[in-house]
């Protein structure tokens, strides 16, 4: 099986290859069009800031690109957040895939606890389509982030952390978490076999 990750300015990118290397699972890490185009599935992973990833991706014909493709594409962090309509990071016009839009946490209340970015584990509960199968009963998983997706007609999965909000999106052939799959243990690694398998 031929697995692309969309090579672009954001980090995190090597650990995604790393957590599929464990499952027996060879990946291109690529921005070659054709080689995306071609691929049985495509992981669109970041960490970074959504302004001037967004830049990029324009610059470089990747939005375009992605939201052309017909085979199961995952986001993860920022790609979930990327894939949604509107980003209030740098007031961000994204790729639209989902119409969900990407808030940042407010209100956040330190003496219980809460502190923005969350960095963490948190479970997820509500948990729709074959993405997660029906062993992960309101499972643990690991965040980084300081900007979040509503919860709209394509939630599967929610978290809370100082409110209700997306924890994954699906639409069509595109997912996404917010959680990072690859640093989420057994948990996550459930998860990237379950696309894997889609």
């Amino acid at each position: 099986m031929n697995i692309a990750i969309i090579k672009y300015n954001a980090g995190n990118i090597r650990s995604v290859e790393f957590a599929l290397q464990r499952l027996g699972i060879q990946a291109e890490i690529t921005a070659d069009p054709e080689r995306i185009k071609s691929a049985d599935k495509v992981i669109f992973p970041g960490v970074g800031e959504a302004f001037n990833t967004m830049k990029y991706l324009r610059e470089h014909k990747l939005d375009e690109l992605i939201v052309s493709l017909k085979q199961p594409v995952l986001g993860i962090c920022l790609g979930l957040q990327l894939m949604c309509r509107h980003s209030e990071e740098g007031d961000t016009e994204c790729l639209g895939i989902f119409d969900e839009e990407v808030k940042r946490f407010i209100n956040v209340r330190e003496e219980n606890g809460y502190k923005v970015p969350q960095m963490g584990w948190n479970t997820i509960s509500g948990l729709q389509t074959m993405l997660f199968d029906a062993s992960l009963d309101n499972p643990y998983v690991y965040f980084v982030h300081s900007y979040y997706a509503t919860i709209g007609s394509h939630t599967i999965a929610t978290t809370q952390y100082t409110q209700s909000f997306s924890a994954a999106l699906h639409k069509n052939n595109f997912y996404a978490t917010q959680f990072h799959p690859e640093k989420s243990g057994p948990v996550g690694a459930q998860i990237l076999k379950n696309f894997i398998e889609l």
